[in-house]
């Protein structure tokens, strides 16, 4: 089966030709159907993660199930499934204390050694997925069977993107009724954590972005306002518009710690701030400790935007076949498998919301 892998920092992915990985006991064979590719996908790729290269990038798609292990109690062949950026076991201290975005699974599947490459080496996948490819080989901790009608290209999009967004939004952030909410990074992750702004019925949300695109798909989601952080300090312009406070939640979905320090900033007192972007390993971030302290706010980061998602994906799934979360906007552009580094330079160049492979 074809995959594509990640040989060197900053080169381009390579299509080989692979065996598919023997099936164990607890193991899941999917086909894979549609793939997104995340902005975490990039930061490894770019090696600026603690994941070792070469590597199969690819951690959110949607396919179906062809073989299982003999231990396999989740899904069935012929189930439809998303692959999931974080695996939950469900039995574990963690999953059964509510977080299973933390679950004792994530280390020991995201190491497994799946892919013998053509030059003998052998790789693992990113989040135990490895979805850029035809198939892949992942422990059933991993997927999840779904029925809907949404279509597959909009499905993978909630193995990881779309839950982290809203999740991030609904469930770490605490969004609240009335409220104001200003949103650093408006990306696939960024529109979601929008989307999940809008839904829990923010009054106020403001888009930040370089990217005049991403700004202007964010207002047809629910943004009420967009600012151009080329135009002036982000943080004085948020806080023109909430009357000198500052916003109630504050978002980053970047991954940058000097934007982690602006959307410090430009929360208020006592108000949430929450970090959800990717940052570079070793990267540090720095605040002011008597700001930290004094103003009372509530700093947070969100793994997976906190969705447990046995519980979680299913409710996010209703809210796309209700219309109150548009899935099919997210979808800027559709690729084949061999465009796989077209789609990769897309998102170095920030252009459109979520490119799918198909």
């Amino acid at each position: 089966m074809r995959v594509a892998v990640a040989y060197e920092a900053e080169k381009p992915l390579v299509l080989v030709d692979v065996e598919q990985p023997a099936v164990g006991p607890r193991d899941v064979l999917v086909r894979i159907s549609a793939s997104g590719i995340c902005h975490t996908d990039l930061t490894v790729i770019n090696g600026l993660s603690p994941l070792p290269l070469p590597i199969v990038p690819g951690h959110e798609a949607c396919g179906v199930v062809e073989e299982v292990g003999a231990e396999v109690r989740r899904v069935k062949v012929g189930d439809r499934v998303l692959a999931v950026v974080s695996p939950a076991c469900g039995s574990c201290w963690w999953c059964v204390n509510g977080m299973s975005n933390h679950c004792e699974l994530g280390g020991p599947v995201k190491k497994t050694l799946r892919y013998e490459l053509p030059d003998g080496r052998r790789a693992p996948a990113v989040c135990g997925c490895g979805t850029f490819g035809e198939a892949m080989v992942v422990d059933e901790a991993s997927v999840i069977a779904v029925q809907t009608d949404l279509a597959d290209e909009e499905l993978a999009l909630l193995g990881c993107g779309v839950t982290t967004g809203l999740g991030a939004a609904l469930i770490t952030g605490g969004v609240t009724p009335g409220s104001s909410v200003a949103v650093i990074g408006c990306g696939g992750v960024g529109q979601s954590v929008v989307q999940g702004a809008r839904i829990a019925g923010a009054a106020t949300i403001i888009a930040i972005d370089l990217v005049a695109e991403r700004r202007e798909a964010s207002l047809r989601v629910g943004a009420t306002h967009v600012i151009d952080p080329a135009e002036g300090d982000p943080v004085a312009q948020v806080r023109d518009l909430t009357s000198g406070r500052g916003v109630d939640f504050s978002f980053e979905v970047v991954g940058l710690p000097a934007l982690m320090v602006q959307a410090f900033d430009m929360a208020r007192a006592e108000g949430a701030v929450t970090l959800v972007g990717m940052p570079a390993t070793g990267a540090t971030l720095t605040l002011p400790a008597i700001s930290a302290i004094f103003s009372g706010k509530r700093l947070a980061g969100s793994a997976v935007g906190g969705a447990q998602i046995l519980r979680d994906i299913p409710k996010f799934i209703r809210l796309a076949e209700s219309g109150r979360f548009d899935l099919g906007g997210m979808v800027s552009k559709r690729i084949g498998l061999e465009e796989i580094n077209e789609g990769i330079e897309l998102l170095n160049r920030a252009e459109g919301i979520r490119t799918v492979i198909v």
